[in-house]
């Protein structure tokens, strides 16, 4: 057993694909989060593997190629790009006598490195934590050195359960006070909500020019990088157009395929801001060859943190880098607007953009009958503030009879509402059903 270094900079990359998956896509994209870590990726090695091996994921004589361009080239880290179980990874690095991070290590050090706001620095620190949580047991050559004797505990016993418990305690900790950070979040939230104002939350892949439509929207100086998760810390500015109004615009951290679990658990707070905007823009990278699929991981990560039933807006970014492409509304066979060609770099199609969003915020009008039982006044009562309610039927046993006419991000709202009130507007509301 070798005693682990804690840092490498000269990398080798093992680029890992399924059979009839695109090798050469996640090599690109792999190179890309190593430079983004500050990395020297000095060799890499492919393989397509479709049945990973249970004990170090790759095949003997794989393993064996990787160590000797590692050597060759006097790595010092491997970069693997798949997630890897603590025992493939403390197994690797005894064969290979390096250290070895996997896919979701790599992104964790990223937003480590990339975290600004005490928010995001308290959130990667509370992802790396749970991460090392189950690889306590690696490559520590102290965590093994026990004395024998029949019923004596040895000290790497001791010293491995002691990290254990210190680990506990400071997950605790982060949680508390990250706990603290969204209740003053959410009444952030809350007054936003008060004051009216839509908001609208910027999504999509990571690099896929987020940040540079929200500089262009908004006149902000967010920092804009040909790099993978530039931008970390989550920002939101007014958005004042002659149309729109005030429209408060928020720019999120971007989404990869295969977003570390503990990230996503981590940044929960943070992507509420996502989970509670009225309107989704999914910025979509069209010059990428893989946008398909770059738009399939990030409607996964949507539905992770809940924030699929958000109505969404695609954004085709990039236009100017595609050939024959051009600035434009895309509509449904309904009639409805459903995407827009725009080049946040040139400026492009932006008068497209905000003639979608407008329509969007304000598409969809629900007018329909419900019924409210007596348990749900409250429920009444929110839509005679909201001015939604058009008529009043006489009540019987079963409760009140309404016509209704509002909005589909007003009833949302209301579907938000705790216990049998949220129960009633998502079933009858959001259902639009004529009882």
């Amino acid at each position: 057993m070798f005693d682990r270094i804690e840092r490498g900079h000269r990398a080798a990359l093992m680029i890992v694909a399924r059979q009839g998956g695109d090798l050469e896509q996640r090599r690109q994209e792999f190179a890309a989060l190593a430079e983004a870590a500050g990395v020297q990726a000095r060799t890499t090695v492919t393989a397509r593997i479709d049945q990973p091996r249970p004990a170090t994921y790759l095949g003997t004589g794989k393993v064996e190629e990787l160590k000797l361009a590692a050597q060759q080239n006097d790595c010092d880290v491997v970069l693997v790009d798949r997630d890897l179980s603590p025992v493939q990874e403390r197994n690797l690095e005894s064969a290979l006598q390096c250290r070895v991070l996997d896919r979701s290590g790599l992104i964790l050090d990223i937003f480590a490195q990339r975290a600004q706001s005490y928010e995001g620095k308290l959130q990667v620190e509370l992802a790396q934590l749970r991460h090392l949580a189950t690889r306590l047991v690696r490559g520590w050559s102290h965590l093994e050195r026990q004395k024998g004797g029949i019923g004596l505990r040895g000290p790497g016993e001791t010293q491995l359960e002691t990290d254990r418990r210190l680990l506990g305690a400071r997950i605790r900790q982060l949680r508390g006070q990250l706990e603290r950070v969204d209740r003053r979040r959410s009444l952030g939230r809350a007054r936003r909500e008060r004051g009216g104002q839509p908001l609208v939350a910027l999504v999509g892949y990571t690099n896929a020019g987020k940040s540079t439509l929200f500089n262009r929207l908004t006149e902000a100086d967010v920092l804009v990088k040909d790099m993978l998760f530039a931008t970390l810390d989550p920002t939101v500015r007014r958005w004042i157009d002659a149309r729109l109004g005030i429209v408060l615009l928020s720019d999120t951290v971007g989404f990869i395929d295969e977003l570390p679990h503990e990230l996503i658990a981590a940044f929960r707070s943070t992507l509420q801001e996502t989970r509670s905007a009225d309107l989704l823009l999914h910025v979509i990278d069209v010059a990428d060859p893989q946008y398909q699929t770059r738009m399939h991981a990030v409607e996964s990560v949507l539905a992770e943190i809940g924030a699929e039933h958000l109505p969404v807006l695609k954004v085709l970014n990039k236009i100017d880098q595609v050939d024959d492409a051009e600035p434009g509304l895309h509509r449904n066979s309904a009639g409805e607007i459903r995407a827009v060609s725009i080049s946040a770099h040139s400026g492009a199609g932006l008068d497209e953009l905000v003639t979608a969003v407008n329509e969007r915020l304000g598409e969809t009008q629900i007018q329909t009958t419900i019924r409210v039982p007596f348990a749900a006044a409250e429920l009444r009562a929110r839509l005679f503030d909201l001015g939604a309610i058009e008529a009043e039927q006489a009540s019987d046993a079963e409760g009140f009879c309404l016509n209704v006419n509002l909005s589909t991000i007003d009833a949302r709202k209301l579907a938000e509402l705790p216990g049998v009130c949220g129960q009633v507007a998502a079933q009858q509301l959001l259902s639009t059903a004529v009882v």
